[in-house]
This record gives structure tokens, sequence and C-alpha cells, in this order.
């Protein structure tokens, strides 16, 4: 079955991590399915502390979701090494059914080449000009011809060659064999096998004969000549030595256009379009062939599946968003433009945190999270509210939390010091300005707004000449019409915003003073509930 990734927005807070991590654990308990829980950025360090503090590990780590090469229903054909001989590869051609070449690999599975029926039917038909073998392997002779070695003289071969040769009666003189380098192919032909054994040719191959006594004594003579019996007639032997070659001197090895798993759909396309192959082997991360892709398999590609938490709005969601199936979106935000191809689950609530809602969900099924889990619920329900000063807290948050934190068996304000102990002294701006970071259209504006949560603000307001020069370096890089930073101190219950361009806005919005570009914002805790909606208001 395919996975289900659940992944929150990017660059990730801890109620984004929790609410996927909680949510795919739930689903999976519930056995809906394979849910893996998915982040989009790198972990904070309050969300390190989290799942540090439960023992927790980090989700998985998505790029984008745009449809790969290995979410395609490609063909598994078996992939056979290149010592085999063309009689198993066509073989193996002829049961399949709708795969047009199969792979041909060295030893250590990496792609040698790719073997079709066309290059079966064309080293055929150049058979009948070249009547001859080389380096033939004595086990490939074996076997194609379903053989019997008849004396000692096969055991000291290792390899067979020469100009294959169908034994005539002796009323035909001229077109007997004469060369030591000769195959010859006989019947119930004592004179014929003895007229070779006395040229020494290479092999003698005794078709369609039981051994009778006098081939019999014919064998046990000391003799270089390899003697096989073969059960089918003449010309079958004739075309089945022929196909004992190995496979590698018959498959194409030239012009051959691979894909990896990790191929981007969109690429591969192009590439297709460009060439006139029948079939594309497929490699995985170590160049080992893993299938075949067709063009058929272009034209329905199965998308990856995706649940949205934390977040509705394509512009904070995971790239290439358009191209995967979204099966459900959870979340406490506004909703914003997230379109789906058809009818979703959505589970939108007024509440301070998507781990609410994701705790509410555990109780709804009768299920009680691991104490881990309920620990780490409850942290992010702190985080995500500010200890329940943000106004975006509700009394469901409070009360989920406190149930959360009495399943892990820790107090509420243990773990607020776990989420918010950081002044962030040992971090870069950069890291500080882009850990939680989200952009925002409103009308015609464009714009990003960062958020450091703390209990030691002064530490941080001492880099304010650091912030402001990357924010201005980010407003002019990615075209906003300003940058504001939120510096929300948890012990004071309130913002330092720090903004970078339109400060004739923000002043307005918020009714305060920002002709030095900043301003203290009493009560100002919640980006999603105070800064966006007064900016919405302000501009329409």
């Amino acid at each position: 079955m395919d996975p289900i990734y659940v992944t929150g927005h990017r660059n990730p807070d801890s109620d984004s991590i929790v609410s996927a991590i909680a949510y795919a654990a739930l689903r999976n308990a519930l056995g809906d399915g394979d849910y893996i829980p998915a982040r989009l950025g790198h972990l904070s360090d309050e969300t390190k502390r989290i799942l540090k503090r439960f023992d927790y590990p980090s989700p998985y780590y998505i790029h984008d979701m745009r449809t790969q090469v290995g979410d395609l229903d490609f063909d598994t054909p078996p992939s056979l090494n290149r010592a085999v001989t063309v009689n198993r590869g066509w073989n193996t051609l002829q049961k399949l059914t709708g795969i047009p070449s199969i792979p041909i690999t060295n030893d250590d599975g990496t792609l040698y080449g790719m073997l079709s029926s066309s290059e079966v039917a064309s080293y055929d038909i150049s058979s009948l000009d070249t009547p001859a073998i080389h380096d033939i392997p004595l086990f490939n002779l074996i076997s194609v011809l379903e053989g019997k070695m008849l004396n000692e003289a096969c055991y000291n071969t290792d390899t067979i060659s020469g100009e294959l040769t169908i034994a005539l009666p002796q009323s035909n003189p001229d077109l007997l064999f004469h060369s030591s380098d000769s195959i010859v192919i006989v019947g119930d032909q004592p004179d014929m096998i003895r007229r070779a054994l006395d040229l020494k040719v290479a092999c003698i191959v005794i078709c369609q004969s039981s051994v009778t006594p006098e081939i019999a004594e014919l064998a046990k003579e000391e003799t270089a000549t390899c003697m096989i019996a073969s059960p089918f007639d003449a010309y079958k032997t004739v075309q089945l030595i022929y196909q004992a070659v190995p496979v590698a001197d018959v498959c194409r090895t030239e012009g051959i256009v691979s894909f990896h798993l990790t191929d981007l759909l969109d690429n591969v396309r192009d590439v297709v379009l460009k060439n006139r192959h029948r079939s594309y082997p497929v490699l995985d991360e170590n160049e080992k062939v893993v299938g075949t892709l067709s063009r058929y398999h272009l034209i329905r590609p199965r998308r990856k599946r995706v649940i949205l938490v934390d977040h509705n709005e394509s512009a904070q969601s995971v790239p290439g968003l358009e191209q995967a199936e979204i099966l459900e979106i959870l979340d406490h935000h506004r909703l914003a433009d997230i379109q789906t191809l058809n009818p979703i689950y959505v589970r939108n609530e007024p509440v301070g945190s998507t781990a609410t809602i994701v705790s509410e969900m555990y109780q709804e099924k009768g299920l009680v999270p691991p104490a881990n889990l309920a620990g780490m619920i409850c942290a992010a329900i702190l985080s995500d509210t500010v200890m329940f000063k943000s106004p975006t807290c509700t009394d469901v948050d409070r009360r989920m939390a406190a149930r959360m934190a009495r399943i892990a068996g820790v107090t509420i304000e243990e773990l607020g010091q776990t989420v918010f102990d950081s002044s962030g002294r040992e971090k870069s701006a950069k890291e500080l300005l882009t850990t939680d970071f989200k952009e925002f259209h409103i009308a015609s504006h464009f714009f990003g707004v960062s958020q450091i949560t703390t209990i030691d603000s002064a530490s941080i307001r001492q880099r304010e000449g650091e912030f402001r020069e990357l924010m201005e370096a980010m407003r002019k890089e990615k075209g906003y019409s300003m940058m504001l930073l939120m510096i929300t101190d948890v012990l004071l219950s309130g913002t330092y915003l720090i903004c970078v361009g339109d400060t004739d806005s923000i002043s307005q919005a918020f009714n305060a003073d920002f002709k030095d570009g900043s301003a203290f914002l009493p009560g100002v805790l919640s980006r999603k509930k105070q800064i966006i909606p007064a900016l919405s208001a302000l501009w329409g």
C-alpha cells in the first residue's frame, strides 16, 4: 500500500511537527493505512528539545511532492545476467506480455544492456552469413541442447568455437567437413563420428540417437574432441547452438537512456519525447536495475497522497503540491487558497493549536495516546498558545493540554520551561530569523513575518542590527513590500515588532509609533490572530 504523508507547513514550528506525528500515529493505530509523519524544513531548537524530552524521532524530510519515477506503476520484468544464453533471454521475452524489452545486468546488478525480440531476430539473421560460433561456454551449450556429455574430453573443455556443419552421407564428399575448426552435428553415423575424431574437430553433437555400443566405444577413445548427445534433430540443434551464446553478445549496449527512481516525471516526459525507445531501464540510488518504463506508464501517473496539518495555504505547503492528491486538511488558521480535484475531509476549528484538534480526535476515537506522545501534544499546545497567553487560546486548549499532561505524567510548568527555555545566544541571526517564518499575500501586498518566542527578549533584541540587515536583504531578494520580525516575550505578554519596508502601514494598523522601525505591542502574541488580521483590515 502506498504511504500517506502527513505534513505541516514550511519552516515548521512545534505544533506543525507534533500534529503531523500525532495524527499519523492515530490513523496507524486505527489500522487505516500506512501514514508517515513528514516535515518540510529543519527543526527548530524548541522542537528538538520537545522531541528529545519525550524520546521521539524526527519526522521524514520531504523536499517536494512532484511525481517521480518511483511513483509510477512501471514494469518489473526479471533482469538477466549478461552471461545467460540468448535462448533463455528469448524464452523470457516470450513469457512477458506487453513488455517490449528486458534489462541485462552485470554481476553486481548494475545495467549492462537491453534485450528485445528485435535484437534476437537481428542476431538470428546475421548467423546465416556467419555459420560459426566463438568461445561459447560449454555450460551454455549443454543447457540449450539439454545435452549429455559422453566423454572425458567434455570435462576438460570450457569453451567451444568453430564452424557449424551438419554431416552429410559419404556419397557427397565435397560437402563434408574438412577442418578441425568445426562443430559437427551427426545422427547415428559412426563413420562420420570416426571421420570427425580423426580430424580432431572441436565438438561432435549426436542428434536424436541413443548411444549405440559402437558410438559408446568411440567415446571411450582418448581424444580432445568433446562429444555431446542431444534429443533434438539436426536443424533444431543448429538453431539452439546459435542461441547458446551469452546474451551480452546480442543485447543493445549503446544509446541506452535510463531513469532513476527520484527523477521527476516532468523531466522524464521531455526525454521520452526526444527518443524512440520502446522501454527504458529504471535504476535505484545504487545504480541497480529495478524495472523498465514505457510511454504508457506516463499517461496516468500515480500521485503522492498527502494530509495537510496546521496550514491550508499553498505558499506555506510543500513544493509540487499541485501534483499530489490532498486527502485531508486539519488546521486552525484562516481558510486560504488550497484547491483539490475531489471533495476531501476538512477539520478547521478556532482553537489555539492544531495539536488540540488532534487530541480531540484521539478522544473521539476512544484511544488514549502513549505517554510520550501525550507529552509532546501538551508541549505543542503550550508552544502555539504561548503558555495560554495568546489571544488564540481557548478553554478547549487548556482542557486538552491538562489532560495530555496527566497522561504523560508531567506538569504544565515543567513543560513550559522545556518549550521556552532558550535565549538563542548560540544560534546565528539568520537561523533565528528563518526558523519560524511565513509568507503572506493580502490584497496587493506580499510580505514575510518571522516570529521568535522567548522568555528572554532582552538578549534577542541586542542583535536587532543583525536582524535588520538580514531582513532588508530578504525583502529585496523576495520582492516583499515589507518584512516583519516578532520578538514575542512570554513573561512580558507582548511583542517587540521590528519592521523593514512599509512602516507607515504598520503604524496605522497598530496605532503605534514605528518611526525607528520598531515598537513594543503589549498583549500581542499571535501572528495568526493579531498581526495578520490587523493588516487584512487595513488593506481591505
